[in-house]
């Protein structure tokens, strides 16, 4: 049985409840603690589910909001079915390779 992973990010509730409510408030806290982003990659950050996060900006951000990264990042992991395949050589099966042949094409000479 596969298992899907996948995590939800909360930098904005974390931030709102903590009563900053805007990116532009977050970057100089940040820079306080010596990570420089510009202004849209702290955008960014706040308003978008990064792919990627440098522990160094997790940790800022941990100390800024004083909250844990299980608090900013909420993880979720479940079972997923197989998918199901058609059964060979069921009435609704066609097999294409048997029924349908291409044509030789027949290049003829202009005159």
């Amino acid at each position: 049985m596969k298992r899907q992973v996948s995590y939800q990010w909360r930098l904005r509730e974390v931030m709102a409840t903590r009563g900053i409510f805007t990116a532009s408030d977050l970057s100089p806290l940040l820079a306080e603690r010596g990570i420089e982003l510009s202004s849209v990659q702290v955008w960014r950050l706040v308003t978008q589910t990064p792919e990627r996060l440098s522990l160094p900006v997790l940790a800022a951000l941990c100390d800024i909001l004083n909250s844990t990264p299980a608090d900013l990042i909420a993880t979720r992991a479940e079972n997923v079915a197989p998918r199901r395949t058609a059964a060979s050589g069921g009435a609704d099966v066609v097999d294409l390779a048997s029924t349908i042949r291409p044509k030789r094409a027949r290049i003829t000479p202009d005159k």
